[in-house]
């Protein structure tokens, strides 16, 4: 064999041998079923040599995986849950609006309640001095005020009330909220003369603060008579009209006929009875409990009258100053479930109407409150006579 050849076979050897020691790719055309079994191994490395292969390095052992948890009950979905019928918005019923809050209500005092109070005597809702404690005689004016309004009636003060009160009324002083009263200057006194002292004696004659003749001289009898007036009302007595003293004789009284301005005497009606001086002017149902009896009155004159009887010792009929709220011609008691025809109501629950057990039983019985009329007849022409508004005095 000649050496050529053998070198030439050498030489190819190492070729592929360095090739797949540096990782090459093999030559193109050389595919790797071509490189000769025998092949020469790579020289054996040196310790120190560059040819040194890199240490062998443990592969760092692939991460566990994490155990698998189980969701906690928090974490699942919450489970879809059909509306309860209650839910429905088409059938829940809507809320029951509350009552408007109170601004003022029995046993309360003070101020508030002083200019509460003499709003209410304005309009003739309450009598009596100013007191400042918000007491059961308030709470009665209240509900009257109220239920007259169309206002829920309560007998406590709500906004409402008082925007409706302070609208139809005046701002009180303090001397009113107090009772203190000052004499204003006088219009009449002793020594005055002529027609205005002649209306004066008339009108103090109608509520029987004046006996003597009509004489026009405003002598002592006259300011006699003006002092008692006053001092029955609280007005600073001093036998002299001021504007305050004309204005409540004028608000008791009626005009003075020609008759009376001459001491010309009618003679009364068969069916008269006394009056209170507060059924002297407009138009008033008028009550007397210590005659047990009824007066329907204009201007003074009584119109009709009529037999009547009251609530017993536990359900007294209330005295005072009221008016008409509410006119029921065939009305049914809710209390009770007892007919209430006619009925007039004035204060509350309390009304004129008649009474079957009253025409049966006469005063045999009581009435709940109510003014009980036993003639059917004459409270039917009163239903017909009497309007809402229409003062009712109770005495």
């Amino acid at each position: 064999m000649s050496a050529l050849p053998t070198a030439r076979r050498i030489v190819t050897s190492l070729a592929v041998a360095v090739a797949l020691a540096t990782g090459a790719c093999a030559p193109a055309g050389l595919a790797p079923s071509a490189v000769p079994s025998a092949t020469v191994s790579p020289r054996a490395p040196q310790p120190g040599s560059d040819d040194a292969p890199p240490p062998s390095v443990e592969p760092s052992p692939a991460p566990e995986p994490e155990p698998s948890v189980e969701p906690t009950p928090s974490s699942e979905p919450t489970p879809s849950v059909e509306p309860s019928p209650t839910t429905d918005p088409t059938a829940t019923a809507p809320p029951t609006p509350s009552a408007p809050p109170a601004l003022m209500a029995l046993g309360d005092e003070g101020d508030d309640v002083r200019a509460l109070q003499h709003r209410l005597q304005q309009i003739q809702w309450m009598e009596g001095p100013v007191s400042g404690t918000y007491d059961d005689a308030t709470r009665l004016a209240v509900e009257g005020f109220q239920a007259k309004r169309g206002i829920p009636v309560t007998g406590q003060v709500d906004q409402t009330t008082l925007d409706r009160l302070v609208a139809m009324t005046r701002e009180p002083t303090r001397d009113e909220m107090y009772n203190i009263m000052r004499p204003g200057p006088a219009l009449l006194a002793e020594g005055a003369t002529g027609d205005a002292v002649k209306d004066l004696q008339a009108r103090l004659k109608q509520i029987g603060w004046y006996a003597p003749k009509i004489d026009g001289i405003y002598g002592p009898k006259t300011a006699e008579a003006v002092s008692g007036f006053q001092g029955k009302r609280q007005i600073p007595v001093t036998g002299e009209v001021d504007q305050r003293t004309k204005d409540r004789l004028y608000a008791m009284t009626r005009k003075p006929t020609s008759d009376e301005l001459n001491n010309i005497v009618a003679t009364p009606k068969p069916s008269s009875m006394t009056l209170d001086d507060r059924c002297l002017s407009g138009r008033v149902i008028c009550i007397s409990k210590s005659q047990r009896r009824l007066a329907w009155v204009v201007d003074g004159s009584i119109r009709m009258t009529m037999d009547v009887r009251f609530g017993s010792e536990l359900t007294p009929t209330r005295n005072g100053v009221f008016s008409v709220y509410w006119k029921s011609r065939d009305h049914v008691s809710s209390l009770y479930d007892t007919p209430m025809p006619y009925a007039l109501f004035f204060s509350g629950g309390q009304a004129v109407h008649y009474s079957a057990d009253f025409a049966r039983n006469g005063y045999n019985g009581a009435s709940h409150g109510c003014v009980n009329v036993r003639d059917k007849a004459a409270v039917a022409a009163l239903f017909d006579t009497a309007r809402v508004g229409d003062k009712v005095v109770v005495y």
